[in-house]
C-alpha cells in the first residue's frame, strides 16, 4: 500500500541516499536505520511528503502522495522529533488538537484514558509548559492510542525521553496496530523489539553517497 522508487535525497552539496526502493504491506514494520546524518529524518519526511525528493517518488495505493496530498495525509499519523505541542494548553487539550488535525474523532474519556495509559494521570489538566521532557513526548505518543485508524503510522525516535514504562506501553501500540493490519515505518536507536507480523530493515549508511 505504500511504495517508494528510487527515492533520492540531497541536502545542498551532500547526497544523503539514493536509489532508494521498498514497498509497505499491511502488517509490517519497517525500522530505518543508520548513523546520525545518514538521512534517516530525511527519508520519513520524504515518505510523509513533507520533503521533495531529488528523484524518484513515494505512492500510496499506487498513486503519486503528490497528487493525492490531504487525502493521503488522511491515512497517516506522523509523529517527529517535534512534539508539536503548545504550551499554553493543557496535555487533554493539545491531544485533542493533534487528534482533530489528524481527522480522528475521540472524546474528553478517549483522550484521559489515552493519557492514562501513559502515565500521565493527575497530569491532564497541567499546561504543556509545566511538563517535563518525558511527560510531553508520552502527550504526544497518546495520540497513537486514539489512531487506530488510521492504517500508517511514521514515527520518528518514538521511544526518545521515555521511561521503561512508557517504552514498555509504546511497544505494545504499535504492535496492537501491526497486528490489525496497520503499517509502521519507524527510526529508533533504542532496543525495543516489537511484535510484528513482519518486520523488515532499511539500514541507510550501507547506501552510496
Amino acid at each position: 500500500m505504500l511504495a517508494a522508487h528510487k527515492l533520492d535525497i540531497t541536502r545542498g552539496d551532500r547526497r544523503l541516499f539514493g536509489d532508494i526502493t521498498l514497498e509497505l504491506r499491511p502488517g509490517t514494520l519497517l525500522l530505518v536505520t543508520g548513523s546520525n546524518g545518514s538521512g534517516k529524518t530525511s527519508l520519513l519526511r520524504a515518505l510523509c511528503g513533507l520533503l521533495l525528493p531529488s528523484a524518484g517518488e513515494v505512492r500510496w495505493q499506487n498513486e503519486n502522495i503528490r497528487s493525492l496530498r490531504e487525502e493521503y495525509w488522511r491515512h497517516l499519523a506522523y509523529i517527529g522529533h517535534s512534539n508539536a505541542l503548545k504550551d499554553e494548553l493543557s496535555a487533554a487539550e493539545n491531544l485533542g488538537v493533534l487528534c482533530a488535525l489528524s481527522g480522528v474523532q475521540t472524546g474528553p474519556e478517549q483522550q484521559r484514558q489515552a493519557l492514562a495509559d501513559f502515565g500521565l494521570t493527575g497530569r491532564e489538566r497541567l499546561p504543556a509548559k509545566a511538563l517535563s521532557q518525558g511527560q510531553r513526548r508520552r502527550t504526544t505518543l497518546a495520540r497513537l492510542s486514539l489512531s487506530s485508524t488510521l492504517p500508517l503510522w511514521i514515527l520518528d525516535e518514538p521511544f526518545a525521553a521515555l521511561d521503561n514504562a512508557a517504552v514498555s506501553h509504546m511497544q505494545s501500540v504499535v504492535g496492537a496496530h501491526l497486528a490489525n493490519g496497520g503499517m509502521v515505518v519507524m527510526t529508533t536507536h533504542q532496543e525495543a523489539p516489537i511484535a510484528a507480523p513482519a518486520t523488515r530493515e532499511l539500514h541507510l549508511e550501507e547506501r552510496g553517497r
